[in-house]
């Protein structure tokens, strides 16, 4: 994809809270490319800031969606303050509107979180309100991790949330991806009678990629952003 099938979800951070851009001059993960996507915070400032997918049948997606990607909560002033993250699922435009979040979560070291709830807030601790999922394992700062996110909506209202990874050591990008389910983040099914996350599911929505933050000199990198919708 390129920069012009992307816009950013409104009420988000600015560019001179949060800078934003391709990069040549962070590390990239096995495999990866020339650039990498990065978001660096300037000031002190809690908020968010995310780009969706704007083609046609993506914004939003009249049902589920898989995306996948290379995330890194990368070193900076801190280990704490910061979270990068997929979404699908977005109910809006605006970084206030609630989606499914797979992120890397504002703890140290930090866990794989799949949360539900506002953009805004991004993922934070694994314990947190809104957590629905949470990895076995803990990562390191500067750990790259290369993940997806399943939303299939099925026709009883019901939707069905995945979680997978892949080893970016014997997998890395450009090559077949192998996913495998992560330890901890068993399937699970938003029930459309709101029994299992105590909101109705989300089926439909916007899906891409975005960073929450309150503090400054935090950054969050991404790269190989996939999207599928379900037809």
């Amino acid at each position: 994809m390129t920069a012009s099938d992307w816009t950013y979800l409104q009420n988000g951070l600015d560019i001179a809270t949060v800078d934003r851009g391709v990069t040549a001059g962070v590390p990239r993960p096995p495999g990866g490319g020339e650039f990498v996507f990065a978001y660096h915070s300037l000031v002190v400032a809690r908020g968010a800031v995310a780009l969706f997918v704007n083609q046609s049948g993506f914004a939003p997606a009249d049902k589920g969606c898989s995306i996948r990607g290379a995330l890194q909560r990368g070193p900076g002033g801190g280990p704490l303050g910061f979270s990068p993250f997929l979404f699908v699922g977005c109910q809006g435009t605006s970084v206030n509107d609630t989606a499914y979040l797979l992120g890397l979560s504002d703890d140290d070291p930090h866990n794989l979180v799949l949360r539900k709830g506002a953009v805004v807030a991004g993922v934070p601790r694994a314990d947190a309100p809104g957590t629905l999922l949470a990895s076995n394992a803990s990562y390191a700062q500067g750990t790259w991790l290369h993940v997806r996110l399943d939303m299939i909506v099925n026709p009883n209202g019901d939707v069905v949330l995945a979680v997978f990874e892949n080893d970016l050591v014997a997998y890395p990008l450009g090559s077949p991806s192998v996913w495998q389910p992560v330890p901890g983040m068993d399937v699970l099914i938003d029930d459309h009678l709101g029994i299992q996350t105590g909101s109705q599911p989300l089926t439909s929505g916007r899906a891409g990629f975005g960073f929450a933050v309150s503090d400054t000199t935090r950054r969050g990198y991404f790269d190989h952003i996939e999207l599928l919708r379900q037809v």
